[in-house]
């Protein structure tokens, strides 16, 4: 097939995203795997662009030009933008603003429909602030949420990849005390179903998943909670009567160790920091975030907009760049259908 056309969401504005994606767009390496096209603000990349020292042609495209680009090699040396010139260039960094938010969020939505049109095949976004989104007026949580309401997507999951670790979330934006109560027989049971569904969506049919136990040594029998023995095990009970390849509960002091190592395909993690300690020890810089359920490939940086370094030139782009090629290394498996497993 053609090199995917991956869309590049901007983020934020005001905070590092701009720089990330200027940088990305400066490695041979990304447009050797897809075909980037940045969404977002013309006069704002160009900007970056001067504060990182990158001398690249901006190339502005309207919504018509990109059936024309499809099929065709990007040209390394030119960024290509679907500019929404949404927001003015002298927008002061590091700050919180409504104005940025908004824009934003216009990228977000405008990547969207260029997916559910077919006209992209998949989509890489830059970090975004949350309290930049709610001074827009926009009730949103975060990117994921966004993309679920957007497209109407119901099994939509977070997974993480770093290296051969991938690591899918039962909770995430919650307190770590209400992520327990939701350690619940019946939710970990749906969540194995569509972790095994997003699996094969992205290409690893016969995949095996460990679930990750709350307590330390899995509870011990008993001895150190009783939600492994009460609410873990009945649930991969019933989801191996369903086919599905699961093991555990096992310690989550040593199973993404294992899982590293290749003996599991995916983790399933109880809650967020108990994922996120995991892959941002192993490789800080090059875990990306993956949205699965949606029709289309999601991929995100795991950090957030560095408002303290915006505008600086000095942020690190490496997750920007593998958030893109990790778009492109699974676009094949939503723009094929006969590599779908709906």
């Amino acid at each position: 097939m053609n090199k995917p056309i991956i869309g590049i969401t901007m983020g934020d504005p005001v905070g590092i995203g701009p720089e990330i994606v200027a940088k990305a767009l400066s490695k041979k390496e990304i447009y050797e795997k897809v075909n980037p096209l940045v969404i977002g603000s013309k006069n704002i990349i160009e900007k970056a662009m001067r504060i990182t020292h990158i001398n690249m042609d901006v190339v502005a495209i309207k919504e018509d030009d990109i059936k024309a680009l499809r099929g065709k090699d990007f040209s390394f040396g030119k960024a290509y933008i679907l500019d929404l010139n949404n927001i003015r260039e002298n927008i002061p960094f590091g700050k919180i603003s409504a104005e940025a938010g908004k824009a934003a969020f216009e990228y977000i939505k405008k990547s969207i429909e260029l997916a559910m049109e077919g006209l992209i095949d998949g989509v890489a976004t830059a970090p975004i602030n949350k309290e930049a989104i709610r001074a827009a007026g926009i009730n949103f949580i975060g990117h994921t949420e966004i993309f679920a309401e957007l497209t109407k997507s119901e099994d939509v999951l977070t997974m993480f990849q770093v290296d051969k670790l991938r690591i899918f979330f039962l909770t995430r934006h919650i307190s770590l005390l209400d992520a327990c109560f939701k350690v619940k027989m019946d939710n970990i049971y749906k969540t194995l179903i569509a972790c095994d569904k997003a699996l094969k969506n992205l290409g690893l049919l016969n995949a095996t998943i460990a679930v990750a136990a709350l307590n330390p040594h899995g509870g011990d029998g008993g001895l150190f909670g009783s939600e492994e023995e009460r609410e873990i095990i009945p649930a991969i009970k019933k989801a191996r009567e369903e086919g599905i390849r699961v093991e555990g509960p096992v310690p989550a002091d040593s199973v993404f160790y294992w899982a590293r190592l290749g003996r599991y395909d995916a983790v399933l993690s109880l809650y967020h920091d108990q994922g996120h300690i995991a892959a941002k020890t192993l490789d800080f810089e090059r875990t990306v975030s993956v949205t699965t359920g949606l029709p289309f490939i999601r991929t995100s940086v795991d950090h957030g907009t560095a408002f303290d370094i915006a505008g600086k030139g000095i942020a690190s782009s490496v997750s920007m760049e593998e958030a893109i090629k990790v778009a492109g290394e699974y676009a094949k498996f939503f723009t094929s259908p006969s590599l779908r497993f709906d």
